[in-house]
């Protein structure tokens, strides 16, 4: 497979790196961190430059809120938290072959224009010198569509789309993954959601919601018990599919419509509220 930066951009999305998809410890991130995370790469990604070990990029903050009511404030506290968090990101050493990993913060650093509150003001970004050439000669990618993931209110939505998006192009469309990796994949901070009930109520259930809402794929995800139905869950099957039809036009009329309300829709509890 050729390398990812070799890639472009196109109506299915930017290729973004299968190394970065995969991360863990990033459980401290939230929807929009996740969000702005995209962006910030997909900029970097279309510049060509992404190779590039002394590449800087700068793109107008606005291009960070994920709608026009965001307050930069918000956006501030956002990049505070991917500066902060440090995340396990694998890799192959290209000398050995061996499996590694590495810890590593997302960027090296940002810069913002000191009068936010202005058109033209704007953030500046650089990567860390050891991420850059992992992703540089990355050979797995998955295509993510900004619009889709600045359309999610949960993390773990954004997570799965991600996880999904990596899979899409495989012979199979079945996976199982162990549930502590499960977890970590998703962001799910530790000891949370313990319980299964509260693993589906508050993880798995938002997620499926969302993609299967959001986005041109359908997913379905089984909990997977050691024994019986009291026992520990042991990992998570998880299924993909490429929509057609009506599904397909009735996701991307739900991406033009208003978060408000979102959720209600995309469980069918939307009232009539009369005059």
């Amino acid at each position: 497979m050729s390398r990812t930066v070799a890639q472009k951009t196109n109506l299915d999305g930017f290729p973004k790196a299968g190394e970065l998809i995969e991360i863990t410890g990033a459980h401290e991130l939230e929807a929009m961190d996740r969000a702005a995370l995209n962006v910030l790469y997909q900029h970097a990604h279309d510049s060509g430059r992404l190779a590039d070990r002394d590449a800087e990029w700068e793109l107008p903050m606005t291009a960070l809120r994920p709608s026009k009511h965001e307050s930069n404030d918000r956006i501030r506290d956002s990049l505070d938290r991917l500066m902060r968090v440090i995340v396990n990101v694998p890799f192959r050493d290209p000398k050995t072959g061996e499996p590694m990993i590495l810890k590593t913060h997302l960027f090296d650093f940002f810069e913002l224009s000191a009068n936010e509150g202005t058109p033209a003001a704007v953030v500046r970004f650089g990567l860390p010198k050891k991420l850059q050439p992992i992703l540089a000669r990355s050979g797995n990618w998955g295509r993510i569509r900004a619009e889709v993931v600045c359309s999610m209110t949960s993390k773990y939505a954004i997570a799965l789309y991600e996880l999904i998006q990596l899979r899409a192009n495989l012979d199979k469309c079945v996976d199982t993954i162990p549930i502590d990796r499960f977890r970590n994949l998703l962001g799910v901070p530790p000891n949370t959601y313990s319980r299964g009930n509260d693993f589906m109520r508050f993880v798995v259930e938002p997620a499926a919601l969302e993609v299967n809402g959001l986005t041109d794929m359908g997913v379905k995800m089984e909990l997977r018990r050691a024994k019986g139905p009291r026992s520990p869950i042991v990992a998570v099957s998880l299924a993909w599919w490429r929509k057609e039809g009506d599904d397909y036009r009735a996701a991307l009329q739900e991406r033009q419509r208003s978060k408000v309300g979102r959720m209600a829709r995309l469980r069918g509890r939307v009232e009539t509220v009369a005059d």
